[in-house]
């Protein structure tokens, strides 16, 4: 039997299936800040926004002209004064807060939201020691919701031309940064109601009163967006750690071994790390086999922050390395874009396109503290289970030639053809690769023993809380398994080879 026949049951990769009854994938922050300020402006009843970070300094409207202040703190006070009866929950993680709570306006913003009855604030803390809370959703009148991997947050916003000089690509503080790439969704219909359940959940547990779901709530769907999917299920997937009081959530790591399996073709992925023991295991095996599926990898050149790049990168380099020695058909690529004054973009994009039938879009990437340490979630959809398969198909597949003409400085319909032409998703890439503002294969860098061990040992990236108390010598090498399974198959090829 091969590998992508035994995939697990959908029970145990998505906590609900509800129905869309629009849906879309939103490609980098300019879209979607548009998108989520225009729904924002049609609710009625509640908002919730629960993320990773929330900066309510950050320019939330590039030549909007709604009469609301520009920044998304002043725009959220002004937005309530509009609407007397909506409420505003800001739901954001607690350690991470410690990074912007104490900027002089953010400060003033707070104590302006403390006094306002209608914009509710909390930090959450309810996570295990060096977790955090990942997920980034906002919900809308539970008749629109926002999910994916863009934070409301600095350093975020970009256009999909990513170009070099970009004005309005500054901090609040007016210091400007660098092209940055990522992706959400806007989702209409039961499946807000259920991301609103999550939410409300997650709004309880970190000390907030019970919510009610909103009835009756506006239509809040944003103005000019246009909708990839009509009237389709959609699977939500979490991650939620260990607790004293709750059992671990592992849906996403489910899925993504499911995912690995049952791909016949292609796997393209965007990730923001490449670390996962576990990810890298299953693409192996399917690396092994004769007629498996070709696998492309979106990263960032090298990971953002300062003690990101020692351990993220360090576990990249050692994992890419051990795949390559298992790529025996040539199967396996990871790339990153750049400008075209050769820039890396910023890869913080969480994308998974199996074939043309699977799209999952959310907060996880390829690490080990997304299966197990840190809260996320993401949204599945599946042709194979829609009502109209085609046009599914279709579309996931227009979203997957949509990010890569935009990586290539191409056009979808260039890359849809030659796509047809090759059969590849590596030829084609080769093809359509440019000296300019294009894609660039990954490059193994050598590292220095410090970096070999901390990649080996997982100590920055932990599989769990409770490995975050094991000693060194209980942790298993983060290459050993893969090693000994490539060494296994190729000891096994040899056998069949004898009994020929």
């Amino acid at each position: 039997m091969k590998v992508h026949d035994e995939v697990p049951a959908a029970a145990d990769f998505y906590w609900r299936v509800e129905r869309a009854t629009r849906a879309t994938v939103i490609v980098d922050a300019d879209g979607y800040f548009t998108a989520l300020r225009s729904a924002m402006l049609k609710a009625e009843r509640r908002i919730l926004l629960v993320g990773w970070d929330f900066d309510a300094r950050i320019n939330f409207a590039h030549g909007g002209q709604d009469g609301g202040p520009p920044t998304v703190g002043a725009f959220i006070s002004w937005l309530v004064k509009q609407k007397p009866g909506l409420h505003v929950h800001i739901l954001r993680w607690d350690t991470g807060a410690l990074k912007t709570l104490f900027h002089g306006r953010t400060l003033l913003t707070i104590l302006r939201w403390i006094r306002d009855p209608q914009i509710h604030l909390k930090l959450d803390g309810h996570h295990p020691f060096a977790g955090s809370h990942h997920q980034k959703v906002v919900v809308i009148d539970d008749a629109v919701a926002f999910c994916g991997g863009i934070d409301m947050t600095e350093d975020r916003w970009d256009t999909r031309e990513h170009v070099d000089d970009e004005p309005r690509r500054v901090e609040p503080s007016g210091r400007p940064y660098g092209p940055w790439h990522d992706a959400t969704t806007a989702l209409e219909g039961p499946v807000a109601i259920a991301l609103g359940d999550m939410c409300r959940a997650r709004w309880q547990a970190a000390g907030g009163r019970a919510l009610e779901p909103v009835r009756g709530g506006a239509d809040c769907w944003p103005d000019g967006l246009s909708a990839d999917f009509t009237n389709v299920p959609v699977g939500i997937s979490r991650t939620l750690p260990k607790m004293a009081d709750r059992e671990p959530i592992y849906e996403i790591e489910a899925l993504y071994v499911a995912l690995i399996k049952q791909a016949r073709r292609w796997i393209y992925a965007e990730s923001q790390y490449f670390a996962s023991r576990l990810i890298a295991e299953a693409i192996a095996q399917r690396l092994h086999e004769p007629d498996g599926p070709e696998i492309v990898i979106i990263n960032p050149a090298t990971a953002n922050g300062w003690l990101e790049p020692i351990a993220m990168d360090s576990a990249r380099a050692r994992l890419i390395a051990a795949l390559r020695d298992c790529d025996t058909y040539g199967r396996f690529r990871m790339y990153h874009p750049v400008t075209a004054a050769g820039e890396p973009i910023y890869v913080h994009a969480k994308v998974t396109v199996i074939d043309d039938e699977l799209l999952r879009v959310g907060s996880s990437n390829f690490n080990n503290r997304s299966l197990r340490l840190d809260s996320e979630c993401d949204v599945t959809i599946d042709a194979t289970n829609s009502d109209h398969p085609e046009t599914e198909r279709m579309a996931i597949a227009g979203i997957r030639n949509s990010l890569l003409a935009e990586h290539l400085h191409s056009d979808c319909a260039i890359v849809q053809a030659k796509l047809a032409e090759t059969g590849s998703l590596i030829a084609t890439i080769s093809a359509l690769k440019t000296s300019a503002r294009s894609l660039r294969e990954y490059e193994l860098p050598a590292l220095a023993p410090t970096e070999q061990w901390l990649a080996d040992t997982k100590l920055l990236d932990p599989e769990g809380p409770d490995e975050m108390f094991e000693t060194f010598s209980q942790r298993e090498s983060l290459l050993s398994r893969l090693r000994h399974h490539h060494h296994r198959k190729r000891e096994s090829a040899g056998e069949r080879g004898g009994r020929r």
